[in-house]
């Protein structure tokens, strides 16, 4: 019997840009949320993410930093200007975008007063106890000086009212949290897990604690995995979950490479949880974390990262491109897209990031219309801000004299990838639909009026520019500047 032929999935042309700079501010940098509720397409953002770079991680060195920051952290400016996380609407009837939510202004003990809300990291439709209807639940990512996250909730699609403020609970004790990334349904239940702390560790916990609540209203969230998988910073986050198989999946990032746990979440917790992988599925520190994970096809894919765009400058891991995993249902695993090792290989013929060294991550996955949809972040355009012609390595000397310019626009900007069976793939865009600025894939929301890429994109509102031949920038306006949203379909 012939197979049928596939419908046809989505080309580059297929695609029109609904949103860009950023909702018309540059330190809209990452579409950091997304979903479709109500008939709109939702988006949480997160602000001046280059900025923040700057300011809490000073091992992070880049010769010209890429984006002005001319307000201090906490500052009055800063915190006016370029700190409070928002949330949009997009109605696609009326083509109309409309900002529902910012954050507020809060004070902590010392009377300093700041924006509540850097951005809004997890979104998702849950219908809890309390809850007459799905309703919109958003996490929020909060400040080291302020009092944790907060969720907040909406019925009507309209109005975000917080919560009661999340407790996070263990037997061992309370857990201090500063940002939630996934939010995850199950079995009537939601699941999250700690993703930040403060300092500057935006993707480590340091803890590797799981949590459920059956009414989020409640604020009241109770431990599932106690004590844990393993001490960090051997499993210093869990930064992703899914459901396949009818298993929750939890995917950890750690020093020597991610692991993949499961569990059917039955009786009560803590759980039996199953090991599936470990030390990065053989690849070890490399694949440092797990970045995103889908179901697709009776088959679990997880795309993998190393933190801080593919290089961890505090770890001394990388910079390594992405790989994708493929588990199935029994625990045996295909290596997709990356390295063959240990009698195994890439099922797809590509290397790590789809032969391309410059993806750190495979940062988001959907499905739409039966394909398999998948972005990345590619760090290529951060060259453009390296002195090249006075690195130490070859491979440097030799990109500075073929020309940096030119390789960026070849190669700069996220790459979007499309499957129908986890081994062939097709190229939608290798370029950020043309814009080098648009380093990431940062949310994939598939819906009925077609499916939505969603960019992160740091490098605004005033990006570096090179003055002349010698190494002199000035920062300009950068009207290519702050995340895009585009429609295809």
């Amino acid at each position: 019997m012939l197979t049928p032929e596939p419908p046809p999935g989505l080309r580059e042309t297929a695609f029109r840009k609904i949103c860009e700079n950023g909702f018309g501010d540059g330190y809209n940098a990452y579409a950091y949320s997304a979903v479709w509720f109500r008939e709109h397409l939702y988006i949480g953002t997160s602000r001046a993410n280059l900025c923040l770079l700057k300011f809490a991680m000073p091992f992070v060195r880049i010769d010209t930093w890429p984006v002005d920051c001319p307000y201090q952290n906490y500052t009055r400016a800063f915190e006016r200007l370029a700190a409070r996380g928002e949330i949009w609407r997009y109605d696609p009837i009326t083509s109309l975008w409309e900002r529902l939510f910012r954050a507020p202004f809060v004070r902590d003990g010392e009377g300093v007063r700041f924006s509540r809300d850097l951005g809004y990291r997890g979104m998702t439709v849950f219908q809890g106890r309390s809850d007459q209807a799905p309703a919109l639940y958003v996490a929020s990512w909060a400040r080291s000086r302020g009092q944790g996250p907060e969720i907040l909730r909406s019925t009507d699609g309209r109005v975000f009212t917080p919560v009661a403020k999340p407790r996070f609970k263990s037997a061992r004790e309370d857990i201090t949290v500063t940002a939630i990334r996934a939010l995850t349904p199950y079995k009537g239940r939601l699941f999250t897990a700690p993703t930040g702390a403060s300092k500057g560790n935006v993707n480590m916990a340091w803890t590797s604690l799981i949590f459920e609540t059956a009414d989020p209203v409640s604020g009241q969230w109770y431990s599932v995995n106690d004590p844990g998988f393993e001490r960090p910073p051997e499993v210093a986050v869990i930064y992703e979950m899914a459901v396949c198989h009818d298993y929750l999946y939890a995917g950890t990032g750690g020093i020597n490479g991610f692991q993949i746990w499961r569990t059917q979440a039955e009786g009560s917790p803590p759980y039996k949880w199953e090991k599936i992988l470990s030390n990065g599925a053989g690849r070890g520190a490399l694949n440092q974390g797990v970045v995103s994970m889908i179901a697709y096809k009776d088959c679990l894919y997880v795309g993998t990262g190393i933190q801080n765009g593919g290089y961890d400058h505090r770890w001394k891991i990388g910079p390594a491109a992405a790989e994708i995993i493929r588990i199935h249902a029994d625990g045996q695993w295909d290596i997709v897209i990356g390295s063959a090792r240990d009698g195994k290989e890439p099922i797809s013929g590509f290397g790590a990031g789809f032969n391309n060294y410059f993806c750190g991550y495979i940062w988001r996955m959907g499905i739409h219309e039966g394909w398999l949809y998948v972005g990345t972040m590619d760090w290529s355009v951060i060259l453009r801000f390296v002195d090249l012609e006075n690195k130490p390595m070859k491979s440097a000397r030799l990109l500075a004299e073929m020309g940096v310019e030119r390789f960026i626009d070849y190669q700069g900007g996220f790459d979007l990838w499309r499957t129908w069976d986890g081994e062939n793939w097709l190229p939608v865009t290798k370029t950020g639909f043309g814009n080098p600025f648009n380093y990431g894939c940062r949310n994939i929301v598939s819906t009925p009026h077609g499916l939505f890429i969603c960019t992160a994109n740091p490098f605004g509102p005033k990006v570096a520019t090179r003055i002349g031949k010698e190494w002199k920038w000035a920062y300009r306006d950068n009207p290519h500047g702050g995340l895009e949203v585009w429609q295809g379909g």
